[in-house]
């Protein structure tokens, strides 16, 4: 049986390969093509460390100076002597440059296109075979007729051959006019990645979403995957937009509320003269239960702005998370940052 690798390069670039049980990351990663970085084979040298996000492997053999008792203790394992017991996600400490790995590119169908509201647009793209991705990623979508391109998350699950996407109607935008003006279901584009270090990390603490606009849309991925997995830990989801018409998608999330045990959400729109029942930015619906005293792990999608005052919320409440994973984007949906 064969395990699912996916590395994850510290450039955002995301690379799935697959790895024999008897076979380790290393050598599965060398018939890939996937060149980590390396020294010796032998356990020794320490140059192959990375950290193992999620997955179970056997650790096998190497020396102290290799890897310290610590070093394991917080989840880091060499290429060159684990061998997966399971599907595994490893962050490698090297960019996707330096390892000679290329960008995944897949052509795609347009599938269809849904006008969600007035400042909000969803649209589907088909492939000839599921796209593997960790849920929360990005790809770069080509404009259609133009050399542009523009970086959105996922919001359908993993596994799927229909990818999903939500997009900011912007007057001017190009993926926006394009979307608005010119798609027709059948027209060819042309997706580039995975990447992203925005993902969902193995759930083993209370978890807290904060989704701001369009942001909401890794979240929807994320969700997704979660309620074919399941969940013992409590999930809920803040999700904020200034107006009423940049609430979409509510009707999704209560259905992920009646599949997913544990699961709750709040919206809150931040307009004065909204007549939104929940008023205000999404700290001011934070509330100390869904931080747990700090053992939380906190997700956060928005536009900088955000991001930036959700940091400085919590600074102020003395929170420190055990795990804080944000993702900033500017509103064409060009990506300014991607972080964890």
């Amino acid at each position: 049986m064969l395990h699912n690798i996916a590395l994850n390069f510290e450039d955002g670039l995301t690379r799935f390969i697959a790895c024999a049980p008897d076979e380790t990351v290393a050598d599965a990663s060398f018939r890939s093509g996937v060149n980590i970085p390396m020294d010796c084979r032998d356990g020794a040298c320490g140059t192959c460390k990375c950290h193992v996000e999620s997955g179970q492997f056997d650790a096998g053999v190497y020396i102290e100076d290799a890897l310290t008792e610590r070093e394991f203790a917080q989840g880091y394992a060499l290429a060159c002597q684990m061998r997966p017991q399971s599907d595994v996600v490893i962050s490698v400490a090297a960019s996707s440059v330096a390892c000679k790995v290329k960008t995944q590119t897949v052509a795609a169908t347009l599938a269809a296109v849904h006008r969600l509201s007035d400042t909000a647009i969803a649209f589907m793209l088909e492939t000839p075979s599921a796209m593997p991705f960790l849920p929360g990623q990005y790809v770069n979508v080509t404009v259609p007729g133009t050399d542009q391109t523009r970086s959105y998350s996922f919001s359908s699950a993993p596994g799927e051959t229909n990818l999903s996407f939500l997009v900011r109607d912007i007057p001017h935008g190009v993926m926006s006019s394009f979307l608005r003006d010119r798609a027709v279901p059948g027209m060819s584009v042309t997706v580039a990645g995975p990447s992203g270090g925005f993902y969902l990390r193995d759930i083993r603490r209370p978890v807290l979403f904060l989704a701001g606009g369009t942001g909401l849309a890794p979240f929807l991925s994320m969700l997704a995957k979660i309620a074919v997995t399941g969940c013992a830990q409590p999930v809920h989801l803040i999700y904020g937009v200034t107006n009423d018409d940049d609430l979409v998608a509510v009707d999704q999330l209560e259905a992920f509320a009646q599949r997913i045990p544990g699961f709750t959400f709040a919206c809150c729109v931040a307009a004065d003269e909204s007549d939104y029942p929940r008023k205000g930015y999404v700290t001011a619906h934070i509330e100390p239960a869904h931080l747990n005293g700090g053992d939380v792990d906190i997700y956060l999608c928005g536009p900088p702005p955000m991001v930036e005052a959700v940091r400085g919320w919590l600074d102020r409440q003395g929170i420190t998370p055990s795990s804080f994973h944000f993702e900033k984007f500017a509103p064409s949906g060009a990506v300014q940052r991607k972080a964890a």
